[in-house]
């Protein structure tokens, strides 16, 4: 007569009860501490993205131009004026310049030599005024007054479509630049523009981590996409953060689809699905989104702050 327990009156799903935990958690925290919180983030933003446009336009013309008159080929722009400086490997949303290579005498060399080409040339043209070296993905100019520029080469494959270098090995990985920074711009703006920043933020923090255990940029901004599918959350850093590395670590488990425009291979280097390499980097994701978690439940900025290195 009571009910034998077996009834669906009253169930939630294990992910119904972390959410109503995770709201009564959110609902009891001080509204001072989340404007503080708030401002910590945005500060953190702030200096990332502080930076001279027209003195970046200026710049990036300047190496557009010493590339063209040194190579034989033609040489496209995208993705001008994007700030925000981390590292390690950055995504197709933080490089200044993508460089496309078309037809030139670097037609068929691998990264490394295209990078060492570009670096050479570079290094000549601004002998006195900047720094040039490269990694394994872009070119690097420090001027020295604070601004840093990234260049990222893409050589166009047989198939039409650019690849440019990849992130954790000696060859190239194809992607599909504007339907990827189309989808990007999209999702951001379904996420009150507040998408770019939180994949900011959890790149510096996954930055704090040892190379081995960061995910490359690629694959957080495609992480970021799909995390935030039909999201109907609070749309500020501060509650997408954790709810970001809280989705990636479910996500991460199974390859990125080629929805996007970007290359099925952008998370190639964890392996199969339910791989060793992807169930690690799913504990490390959840582990990092308890932390942050943790730290607004102590209502400690200073714990946050750690999340990024800082004291």
């Amino acid at each position: 007569m009571g009910g034998s327990g077996n009834g669906t009156f009253g169930y939630r799903s294990p992910d119904e009860l972390r959410n109503l935990v995770r709201k009564a958690e959110d609902e009891t925290v001080s509204a001072a501490f989340e404007a503080e919180l708030a401002d910590t983030l945005g500060s953190l933003l702030g200096d990332a993205n502080a930076r001279d446009v027209e003195t970046v336009r200026e710049r990036l013309d300047e190496a557009k131009a010493a590339l063209q008159d040194s190579i034989e080929g033609s040489f496209d722009l995208l993705f001008g004026g994007s700030v925000a400086k981390h590292t390690y490997v950055d995504g197709l949303s933080d490089i200044d310049s993508l460089v496309l290579i078309n037809d030139s005498e670097l037609h068929g060399e691998g990264p490394q030599q295209v990078l060492s080409r570009m670096e050479q040339i570079l290094r000549q043209e601004l002998r006195g005024r900047a720094e040039v070296s490269h990694g394994r993905m872009a070119v690097t100019i420090d001027y020295g007054d604070g601004m840093v520029l990234q260049l990222l080469p893409a050589m166009r494959a047989d198939d039409g479509r650019f690849q440019v270098p990849s992130s954790r090995r000696d060859g190239w990985s194809r992607i599909n630049p504007d339907e990827f920074q189309k989808a990007l711009t999209r999702r951001n703006r379904e996420c009150g523009n507040k998408l770019v920043p939180t994949i900011k933020l959890a790149k510096a923090i996954v930055g704090q981590l040892p190379e081995a255990q960061r995910l490359s940029g690629y694959h957080m901004e495609s992480l970021g996409i799909a995390a935030f599918r039909d999201y109907a959350g609070e749309k500020t850093t501060r509650a997408m953060l954790p709810t970001f590395f809280e989705r990636a670590r479910e996500l991460v488990l199974s390859p990125i689809k080629d929805s996007t425009g970007q290359s099925v291979h952008v998370d190639e280097y964890l392996g199969a699905e339910n791989s060793e390499a992807r169930h690690a980097a799913s504990h490390i994701l959840g582990r990092l989104a308890r932390r942050m978690r943790n730290a607004t439940a102590a209502e400690s900025t200073a714990q946050w702050r750690a999340l990024f290195g800082l004291e």
